[in-house]
């Protein structure tokens, strides 16, 4: 029988701020891998799911 893996994440999106000028807002992203239990704090969407990636390629 072919052995399954699984990789789990909580991701937690917090708005850290709005810039008064433009009105972007800058969050504050917490990935939490569940086999792990390790959480990681990113500032983009992108640094977060390369983040994932790498712990899935990495299983």
């Amino acid at each position: 029988m072919e052995s399954l893996q699984i990789a789990s994440f909580v991701v937690r999106f917090q708005l850290a701020a709005v810039e008064k000028e433009t009105g972007k807002k800058q969050w504050r992203i917490k990935v939490t891998h569940v086999q792990e239990e390790r959480e990681t704090l990113f500032e983009t969407i992108e640094e977060a799911t390369a983040f994932m990636m790498s712990m899935v390629e990495d299983s």
